[in-house]
């Protein structure tokens, strides 16, 4: 069986939100929240949420049985810090991982399944496209597990995308969403606008 984990990287402070990016709303469940269930309806079957920031009350959002928890005392780290944090916490057993950024809420759980389904041809590393832009979540095979645990520190995960650059597989996908983050509040409005076609709730100061 194909043991497909995730870790989903929620440790940072959002300062250029000005607000507390995982917990805003995002419909009926936060931003956070959403990220969770588009890649377990996709076929991942553990996630690893790396924590850090407001941890504790974060926690509290993503309860769920598939989820396991890994805390990052540095939320201002590098993001390959939290990585590292998190390959810890993945199942010995899994064949592949997802690394997914809270900052993507809006990607359909059918671009998590057509990336599973590329990885299983035998692609090493499969990065989603939106009309040739390189996007989120990535699937990196287990086979690199050591690599993940060794991340250079300033380049991150891009340093094994070029290291392998013969391995990996660019799968355009039918979704903007994959390359729509949400990095500032206007970021935000506009997706929340572009997908629930309301202006969303303030904020708290987060």
């Amino acid at each position: 069986m194909q043991n497909i984990a995730a870790i989903l990287l929620a440790a940072g402070q959002s300062r250029r939100m000005g607000a507390f990016k995982p917990l805003l709303p995002f419909g009926n469940q936060t931003v956070a929240q959403s990220c969770l269930n588009y890649l377990l309806q996709g076929g991942v079957e553990t996630v690893i949420a790396v924590l850090g920031h407001r941890a504790d009350e974060l926690k509290s959002h993503l309860d769920h049985p598939a989820v396991r928890f890994a805390y990052n005392p540095d939320p201002a780290s590098e993001m390959s810090t939290s990585i590292e944090i998190g390959i810890k916490q993945v199942p010995e057993n899994a064949s592949a991982v997802f690394i997914a950024l809270v900052d993507y809420p809006a990607v359909p759980s059918s671009v998590v399944s057509s990336l599973i389904v590329e990885w299983s041809k035998g692609a090493m590393l499969v990065k989603p496209t939106w009309q040739g832009r390189g996007g989120h979540p990535v699937l990196v095979d287990l086979t690199l597990r050591n690599e993940l645990q060794n991340l250079d520190p300033v380049a991150g995960l891009k340093s094994v995308f070029e290291k392998h650059a013969g391995d990996v597989r660019r799968l355009e996908v039918n979704s903007p969403y994959v390359a729509w983050d949400i990095d500032t509040w206007d970021d935000y409005s506009a997706l929340y606008r572009e997908i629930f076609d309301q202006t969303p709730p303030e904020p708290d100061s987060g």
